[in-house]
């Protein structure tokens, strides 16, 4: 790990709200904890996006706004869901951003988690899905929206305004986007998808799989097989990868009164998610040396060069700002972070043989 952001989930409630956040102050909110992170050096700010619910939906404004008011932290999403998107509309968004930003857009995308509405895609006008999940609607979705962000032509012209057999790309283009979209992969089997395709890799705290091994050692092996499956398919980059956990240094008797580990909370645990038997990954709470410690026993937060933490966006600026200064100045220096003010974060080349390195 060399570097760390923050993943806000959004939360808010109607009218008065949780804590009395309604949707208004959580986007304010989320601009003001971008701003106070990228002058602690933070490298990056990532919002969730959920449809018919209380919590961030359309992130493409809110990451703006956090774009205009931050001068180096990396702003982007974990994760868009494509079974709600119209993946040439988000190519064009995606790019302006990206070019607003100077190349700080960090865009993840996904099948998407389970939604609050009955296929929900369907209401928003996407038909044809013959998966009970969508799944099959998101990779066709997301093909169609990688080929616009490399700038494939996809458009014919009007021949009456062009020459016959011209052809059109999605407008604007960021050249370097392609080089920061990720896929957010729930699976050993949808990351070895996401390496074949040359993306970047973000795995949440969420897996959609159950062997009896520990969450960090299977979302270890997750991370594994995408490497070998990028190498394998014949990409020669450095791709990214993330991974999120919650993390709550306790520095104060406040932190300790505020964070304190609660049950469960050490432990990874076991529920079924869209039928499926998933593992949840653990909560870290304690003092600096204790969690250094344990991160550095987490296989997957070794293995991954972006720690996402997943942070209580609901409870004010001041408390996450807070626990991000307390992970800025006590925890993540012994695990390697580079702030912001290194310069864009960089992932690990792959090459050769992952255990000779030939």
């Amino acid at each position: 790990m060399r570097a760390f952001g923050f993943l806000s989930f959004g939360h808010y409630g109607a009218g008065s709200g949780v804590r009395g956040v309604d949707a208004r102050q959580m986007l304010h909110d989320a601009v003001d904890i971008a701003v106070g992170a990228d002058e602690l050096g933070v490298n990056g700010a990532y919002v969730r996006v959920h449809h018919f619910a209380t919590q961030s939906a359309s992130p493409m404004p809110l990451l703006s706004a956090m774009a205009a008011r931050t001068r180096r932290i990396e702003v982007g999403t974990g994760v868009i869901d494509m079974r709600y998107e119209n993946p040439l509309y988000l190519a064009e968004e995606a790019a302006a951003l990206d070019l607003l930003s100077d190349g700080r857009v960090a865009l993840g995308v996904s099948r998407g988690s389970p939604e609050a509405a009955d296929r929900g895609w369907e209401t928003f006008g996407y038909l044809g899905s013959q998966d009970p999940r969508g799944a099959d609607l998101a990779r066709e979705k997301f093909d169609l929206f990688l080929r616009a962000v490399r700038g494939e032509k996809l458009a014919p012209a009007d021949p009456q305004r062009s020459l016959p057999g011209t052809r059109l790309r999605v407008e604007p283009h960021a050249p370097q986007l392609i080089d920061r979209i990720w896929w957010g992969a729930g699976t050993r089997e949808t990351a070895e998808w996401a390496g074949r395709l040359g993306v970047n890799l973000m795995s949440s705290t969420l897996l959609t799989e159950a062997t009896g091994e520990a969450f960090a050692d299977l979302q270890r092996e997750q991370i594994d097989r995408y490497r070998a499956a990028y190498r394998e398919a014949g990409h020669t980059g450095a791709p990214r990868v993330s991974v999120s956990r919650s993390v709550f240094p306790i520095v104060t008797g406040e932190d300790r009164m505020m964070f304190g580990l609660r049950p469960g909370d050490g432990a990874d645990q076991i529920g079924v998610i869209d039928g499926y038997r998933s593992t949840f990954g653990r909560t870290y709470v304690g003092e600096p040396d204790d969690l250094v410690e344990a991160l550095r026993a987490d296989a997957a937060v070794e293995a991954a060069d972006t720690l996402m933490l997943t942070i209580p966006s609901q409870l004010g600026v001041d408390l996450n700002l807070r626990i991000l200064q307390n992970m800025a100045e006590h925890v993540a220096p012994a695990l390697g972070w580079r702030p912001n003010t290194d310069g864009p974060v960089q992932g690990d080349p792959v090459q050769g043989d992952p255990v000779t390195g030939s």
